[in-house]
């Protein structure tokens, strides 16, 4: 099982959206990780299009960043609101030194819930003392615990039972700009072949974004769009096609033109055939330019298109 963790930000969410409408059997094989940050439509909207797809999902109540943040009982309104019953999701808590110091808080809150939910998946941001596991195991239905690696040490996950565990990891390279991407490719990571004989039921990751969250919009001096694929040793790299004129913001749309005629020549003589690929080579045809959102959309939704046919 696949769980690509994503932000509730607009293009993230409608991703999510249009893979369930475009792989109505392949989806399953994921379960979604929802951190939201905002109490939107579209939110609202995806979280009725999993719900129709029988999708199984987590939301996360206590988001660590967004607007969000120390909502939630908003959180869950919007929930209940928009699935009328639907249960096959799990309620997630990060679990980080600051909600181990209020871990009674969490149970006494889930358990006090008036709708019916499939249990609760713990993300482990930091080591939960043994004392705190057994209190949650306890009380909680735990289905999945999510231990992110890079903020835990290796042994970790051994304290959870082997039917909840889950590998969670950030293999997505970030450049401190757009420019930094040129002529580059990086690594990503081959978990989709090794997470059951590591002794996991499923595996994870922050997609082409990353970890790291900004809410700030500004026009980029470059255009990047970051395309996984897969390549002849079975592992998942990330292919980066930049713009070249990159000397200041002007002429959006000019930069993603040069950008996506890198990734269509590119994909073209690699045969790289998935719908979103196929879509920039719909938009390069068209000599379209739909928005950095829609870049953003695309690459999420082509990373989780290779991961759920490899699996």
């Amino acid at each position: 099982m696949y769980f690509p963790y994503v932000r509730g930000k607009q293009f993230e969410l409608i991703a999510l959206r249009d893979l369930c409408s475009i792989f109505s059997d392949d989806i399953l094989k994921t379960s979604p990780v929802i951190e939201p940050v905002k109490s939107t439509s579209t939110f609202k909207s995806t979280l009725k299009e999993l719900a129709s797809k029988n999708v199984n999902f987590n939301i996360i109540i206590n988001p660590r960043v967004g607007d969000l943040k120390g909502k939630h009982q908003e959180i869950i309104d919007v929930v209940s609101e928009s699935l009328q019953g639907y249960e096959n999701f799990q309620l997630a808590v990060i679990m980080d030194d600051k909600s181990e110091r209020n871990i009674q808080t969490f149970i006494d809150f889930i358990g006090a819930l008036n709708f019916n939910f499939n249990g609760v998946t713990l993300i482990h941001n930091s080591e939960v003392s043994g004392n705190n596991i057994e209190l949650l195991t306890t009380n909680l239905n735990i289905v999945y615990n999510l231990i992110y690696f890079s903020k835990t040490s290796r042994r970790y996950y051994r304290e959870f039972d082997q039917n909840t565990r889950v590998s969670l990891d950030d293999y997505f390279k970030e450049m401190p700009k757009n420019a930094d991407y040129l002529d580059l490719e990086s690594s990503f990571s081959e978990e989709y072949k090794y997470y059951q004989e590591d002794g996991f039921v499923g595996f994870g990751d922050f997609l082409t974004i990353g970890d790291n969250y900004s809410d700030s919009g500004f026009l980029p001096r470059a255009v990047a769009i970051h395309l996984s694929y897969i390549d002849g040793n079975d592992r998942i790299r990330v292919k980066h096609f930049v713009s070249d004129s990159n000397g200041d913001v002007s002429d959006i749309g000019g930069k993603f033109s040069e950008a996506i005629h890198k990734l269509v020549t590119w994909c073209n003589q690699q045969d790289i055939q998935t719908n979103a690929v196929n879509t920039f080579r719909d938009l390069h045809q068209r000599g379209h330019f739909p928005g950095l959102g829609t870049l953003k959309k695309l690459s999420i939704m082509n990373h989780i298109e290779l991961v759920i046919k490899n699996i």
